[in-house]
């Protein structure tokens, strides 16, 4: 049986072309019977492909030379949604051209068309955006929502508990994934009402869910590795993933100006070489590349702006996964289990969602 393909919007990402067609060849190493359709300016993508004939002959061009830049509005972008590179990329999810797209363009402009073209699932009352995160231990943690709804209610919350743990399910191999809202504290009576009723429902209906819910974590302990799921608003959670990228850099920052400082510096780094080597690796953000849009009808993955042909390579890696292991049918049979009684309580309004830039 045939894999659906994967669109890859070939013009979006600080470098364009050459490096979502080289991140692309790479991906397919892995992934050899997935096609791809590129979606771009065709004479650059063609001569991109010269240097990579495994990807050319698996792959077919889709013309277009708009472009959605950084500085583009939401609202511009849907207006140019049939014309640009991203929003083709898009739609031939939705026309089921492609089963899946990849971008690495303006992340609000990307939530914006694929929430329009593709709609959310049946259950389902907001799409959130996750990505994996490194841990201390062997698995990395997914977390969500991390900047397309800035407000949620408990019955969000419990949406992105389900999509999240299905996610977690296909990326970690864990049957039962460890998942946890994010808090002020590990205490039940801790943080807004949100939270604490989306806690007591999760409770109930984690036997049904294949995950393992066990109430709080805080933000220290996000990448510690005895959490699988992190489930929050898209506020709080674009907030923590910043924090952490940013410490992430100031660590790194750290490292080379006190290895530089002075000739015993220097000579401790040549000793330390191969520890600082592996913890470059794994603080990297191209090893963790992707953010997926859960709780559309299709597969959407974001890749980072500045992400180089290796993070291409597995923004489109993970959207291989999506495919192969069928996430979408895994969180519409999670809620059946619910059950729409489970998740009866009052809805945000909807002017609370709003979509914002985990970019």
């Amino acid at each position: 049986m045939s894999l659906p393909r994967i669109a890859v919007d070939a013009m979006g990402g600080d470098e364009g072309v050459r490096v979502m067609v080289e991140g692309a060849a790479l991906a397919r190493r892995r992934h050899d019977r997935f096609k791809f359709l590129l979606v771009g300016d065709e004479t650059r993508i063609k001569a991109a492909l010269d240097n990579h004939p495994n990807l050319r002959g698996a792959s077919e061009i889709l013309h277009s030379t708009d472009v959605i830049s950084g500085e583009d509005k939401p609202s511009q972008a849907l207006r140019r949604a049939k014309t640009t590179s991203m929003g083709m990329a898009v739609n031939a999810v939705k026309a089921g051209d492609a089963g899946a797209a990849v971008s690495g363009g303006n992340t609000g402009a990307l939530m914006a068309i694929s929430k329009l073209a593709l709609r959310t699932m049946p259950g389902i009352d907001r799409p959130a955006l996750a990505a994996l995160l490194p841990t201390l231990g062997d698995n990395d943690v997914v977390m969500l929502d991390l900047g397309a709804n800035t407000e949620c209610d408990a019955r969000n919350l419990i949406q992105f508990a389900i999509m999240g743990s299905a996610y977690s399910r296909v990326v970690t191999g864990r049957d039962s994934p460890r998942v946890r809202l994010l808090n002020i504290g590990t205490e039940d009576m801790k943080g807004t009402d949100e939270l604490r009723d989306a806690a007591t429902i999760l409770r109930k209906a984690a036997a049904d869910l294949s995950m393992s819910f066990d109430g709080f974590t805080e933000a220290d302990k996000v990448c510690r590795g005895d959490v699988d799921v992190v489930v929050t608003d898209g506020f709080s959670g674009n907030i923590a993933l910043k924090a952490i990228e940013g410490t992430a850099r100031f660590v790194g920052d750290l490292l080379r100006r006190s290895f530089s400082s002075s000739l015993r510096s220097k000579f401790g780094f040549l000793v330390s070489r191969p520890a600082t080597e592996l913890l470059k690796h794994h603080l990297d953000p191209n090893n963790h590349n992707g953010a997926v849009f859960l709780g559309l009808n299709g597969i959407v993955v974001k890749s980072h702006g500045s992400a180089n042909a290796v993070g291409v390579a597995n923004a489109v890696h993970v959207t291989a996964r999506l495919l192969e292991e069928n996430v979408t049918e895994r969180i519409t049979a999670d809620l059946a289990r619910v059950g729409e009684e489970s998740l009866k309580m009052k809805r945000a309004p909807a002017s609370a969602a709003t979509t914002g830039d985990a970019a």
